[in-house]
């Protein structure tokens, strides 16, 4: 194992590891019978062995005539046959560009037709996938450009206000196709004009190890970091997970979610792709009412969104015929019980599943069965996917906790990224020399395998010795009438070392709620060291570009607010 940097500890108990490892010795001694946190997926399907060209013809050698892309704000759709064909012109376009192969081409658009074109051709001649997040400013389009080598752009023309063609100017990049203009269709001119030959001959030098995207993680502090995932990486976990929701020809997957990320291009098209479904695009980003009329109009089977998306077509749910829907996926944040239920009992998908994973691991590493009850759907993320291996282990040696006990989330297995693009350093940081992917997340193991995420290990509070998991707080504090929205983190204490602030958006028209009034609704219900000492209202949070909250900048803006800057230096020293 990769030496790594001592972590506080995260048993939740005074005294840290001493009573993990007093277990320990009565293991040794043979004295104890406690299972170890640890899981892997046996399967009876085998890994997909192929490119995702090669899985993308399979598939239209096997339906054809199925639809394969419906792009409902532009009025256009494509079957199978159809949808490899414009694949095809638009990858012989890029080889008559002169595209080679491991050489970096970007898409920077919202969710349209062009975008999975795209992902697809540049699969199909083995370049490399760079994606660039829609909201992006010129500071972070200027990295992400000159950081992955980029050689060509294919991008929308504004998107929200954006102006994408000034910003692109703003940075001096080139060349760069726009879509919708005379460029795009010049490229697929290109390709209907080359030799199909070419494509072959390209495919022919094509291993399902090579590289094939970059995607750009939102790191909230510094840079971004590209992980880079090969055909083998996000091909298979579309798949699986396309297995683990039953996916099969004849469903049709709604996917409002953005296709810069692995929601949208992994567990969503691939997902779709390698099981002849079909992917409706409603919009190009969300929303609610779109979403709800492209599932009418389309007769989707299946529904995809983070939890606030779900919250927000439920607000208009009752205009709508939703009886085509079976399942689909939550992903992104815990859900709440009264949420699933309204999913499960208003929308009609009875067989919703929750995921679990990162963009280093393709993404998904858990989730939950069709059959999974509502607890296991709001309480637990789910098992182990197949042919992966999670762990949870203790962080300050590395060992595997015992079940039960908090520790740090590690996942092996083909689906782990092959490292962040031109960082060395930080891949060997993030994944140690036996190929386990450090998650960084705090979790449990039960006794049948199924994981609950209680936090993050650079979030967990240490108030006078006690271990203090902030999301555990938050999701209390949910459960006030007044509280729409809440996050907890950890400031300086001279005395305890660290006390608890909470930072909460109101509901509208709910009065202000005070300190003494949250500490007030938390007494007798958390235990005392869990409760706020502080409390902060806010309209919002501060944001990464990818909308991750950026809690070390709320702890920042908490010392000045609170005038803390004295506690911090006895703290720190």
């Amino acid at each position: 194992m990769i030496s790594q940097p001592r972590r506080r500890d995260v048993t939740g108990r005074v005294g840290g590891w001493h009573s993990v490892r007093a277990w320990r010795m009565l293991q040794v001694m043979g004295m104890g019978d406690v299972q170890l946190s640890y899981a892997s997926g046996a399967s009876a399907r085998p890994l997909l062995g192929e490119t995702i060209g090669e899985n993308l013809e399979r598939t239209v050698a096997r339906v054809p005539d199925r639809e394969a892309l419906v792009d409902v704000a532009a009025g256009r759709r494509w079957t199978y046959a159809e949808f490899d064909a414009a694949v095809n012109e638009v990858a012989l376009g890029l080889l008559a560009l002169g595209t080679s192969k491991g050489e970096r081409v970007g898409i920077w658009a919202p969710n349209c037709a062009e975008w999975v074109l795209t992902q697809y051709a540049t699969a199909k001649i083995g370049a490399v996938l760079v994606n660039v997040n829609p909201a992006y400013r010129t500071h972070e389009l200027d990295f992400v450009l000159r950081q992955s080598g980029m050689r060509l752009l294919i991008s929308a023309v504004e998107h929200k206000g954006s102006d994408y063609r000034a910003m692109l100017g703003d940075v001096g990049f080139e060349p760069v196709i726009f879509i919708g203009e005379p460029g795009w269709e010049e490229l697929a001119e290109r390709g209907r004009a080359a030799d199909a030959r070419a494509l072959r001959e390209r495919a022919a030098t094509l291993s399902f190890d090579d590289p094939i995207n970059i995607q750009y993680t939102s790191g909230t502090t510094g840079f971004p970091k590209g992980a880079t995932l090969s055909h083998h990486n996000i091909l298979n976990n579309g798949f699986f997970v396309g297995e683990g929701v039953g996916y099969t020809e004849i469903d049709r997957v709604c996917l409002p979610v953005p296709l810069y990320h692995c929601f949208g291009m992994v567990m969503g098209n691939l997902g779709a792709t390698s099981h002849g479904a079909c992917v409706v695009l409603p919009a190009p980003g969300f929303d609610p009412e779109a979403t709800l009329r492209a599932v009418q109009q389309e007769r989707c089977t299946s529904l995809y969104g983070v939890p606030t998306m779900f919250i927000a077509e439920l607000g208009v749910a009752a205009g709508y015929d939703l009886s085509s829907l079976r399942t689909g996926i939550m992903a992104g944040s815990p859900c709440p019980v009264e949420v699933m239920k309204r999913v499960v009992g208003e929308m009609h998908m009875s067989e919703v599943a929750i995921c679990y994973g990162m963009t280093e691991t393709s993404p998904v590493s858990t989730m939950t069965r069709r059959d999974d009850g509502l607890a296991r759907r709001t309480e637990t993320v789910g098992q182990v996917m197949p042919h992966v291996e999670v762990k949870v282990i203790e962080p300050d040696t590395g060992l595997v906790a015992p079940r039960g006990t908090p520790g740090e989330l590690c996942t092996r297995g083909y689906s782990v990224m092959l490292g962040y693009w031109d960082e060395p350093a930080k891949t060997a940081e993030a994944i140690d020399t036996a190929r386990w992917m450090h998650t960084g997340d705090l979790a449990t193991m039960d006794a049948e395998g199924y994981l609950n995420i209680v936090g993050r290990i650079k979030d967990m509070v240490i108030r006078g010795g006690e271990n203090i998991y902030p999301r555990e707080i938050e999701e209390f504090l949910y459960s006030h009438p007044d509280i729409a929205d809440v996050q907890v983190i950890g400031v300086p204490d001279a005395k305890y070392g660290e006390e608890l602030m909470a930072w909460i958006v109101m509901r509208p028209g709910a009065s202000p709620l005070t300190a003494e009034a949250v500490r007030e609704f938390c007494a007798g219900r958390l235990a005392h060291y869990k409760i706020p000492r502080y409390v902060h209202l806010v309209d919002g949070f501060p944001l990464t570009v990818t909308g991750k909250i950026r809690k070390v900048e709320m702890r920042e803006r908490a010392v000045d607010l609170l005038d803390l800057h004295d506690a911090a230096d006895i703290a720190s020293a």
